[in-house]
């Protein structure tokens, strides 16, 4: 039987092959037609061109089979390289960025800004109906400080999803970047796994994707033959405690778990750079990466 993620990935195939991989993608196809997947993309897996343009190509083919799509992204390399060339340092504290009042004014220029509208160009090209916002739009993203230290660096506090939800009802995939605002006005910069595990969870989608750099939760970081296909929420609290999900692991699952206890079905960790691995995560059985479940009953 052809596997549809190896066919997927080759050039030439007969028109015969073609029609069998259709096939074999249909059970698949009708299980998320209609329903909400958010992908969360940013990092390293936004910096090679022909990549991203093939991260594109996954997202549209989803949204024309009837996927309701929702794109979240981040763009810290885009960060970085800005504030380099305006001499200004960048400093992390466990992972979150450092946000003075003109590191958080860099954030929202090339997040809302140079990142979203060229993300929603490359989708359009595609030939997709898309809407580029930010958090801060209809107040989507509501936030407070989360730690003196970090500036502005937000928390969460609360998703007014109905812009999102409207943008879909008319047909068109939200890109959204993940800045944030409070009542006094103070823009906040929100760390993008966060952002994602929230918006799945209000608007209860079917699938949470998160595309890193790196293939999945890994029993041994330094073997990725040592993947760990699925985990549920206790085994992964367990694996926590064991300390084989360590270091930048631990707040990407707990971002996990906060989507399935907001009422996500489940969420993917998986290698972003790989090619069309959205489409082999949805439309294959084997799927790519680490999924993370809810407890079984």
């Amino acid at each position: 039987m052809i596997n549809l993620g190896v066919k997927i990935l080759m050039e030439n195939f007969s028109n015969a092959e073609r029609a069998e991989v259709l096939t074999q993608a249909l059970p698949y196809i009708k299980r998320y037609v209609g329903k909400v997947v958010v992908i969360k993309y940013g990092g390293n897996a936004m910096i090679n061109e022909s990549l991203k343009k093939q991260v594109m190509e996954d997202i549209v083919l989803l949204w024309l089979i009837g996927v309701k799509v929702v794109l979240v992204h981040g763009g810290g390399p885009e960060i970085n390289d800005l504030m380099n060339k305006l001499g200004k340092k960048a400093e992390f504290v466990d992972g979150l960025r450092v946000t003075d009042k003109e590191t958080v004014d860099i954030v929202e220029m090339v997040l809302a800004g140079k990142v979203n509208k060229s993300l929603v160009n490359l989708l359009q090209v595609q030939g997709a109906n898309v809407m580029g916002v930010s958090g801060i739009d209809g107040k989507l993203i509501e936030a407070r400080f989360k730690n003196e230290k970090l500036g502005y660096v937000g928390e969460i506090t609360k998703i007014n999803i109905e812009p999102v939800e409207g943008i879909l009802e008319y047909g068109y995939i939200p890109v959204i970047s993940t800045v944030a605002c409070d009542k006094k006005g103070n823009t906040y910069n929100i760390n993008g796994d966060t952002a994602a595990a929230f918006i799945a969870g209000a608007l209860k989608a079917e699938r949470l994707i998160m595309m890193t750099d790196i293939a999945g939760v890994l029993r041994d970081k330094d073997d990725p033959s040592t993947l760990i296909p699925e985990l549920t929420v206790t085994e992964a609290q367990s694996l926590k405690e064991e300390g084989i999900i360590a270091g930048g692991m631990i707040p990407k699952v707990d971002c996990c778990v906060e989507a399935i206890n907001k009422g996500v079905e489940n969420v993917t960790i998986m290698d972003g750079r790989i090619p069309h691995s959205i489409l082999m995560e949805l439309l294959t059985a084997e799927g790519a990466g680490t999924m993370v479940t809810g407890d079984k009953k």
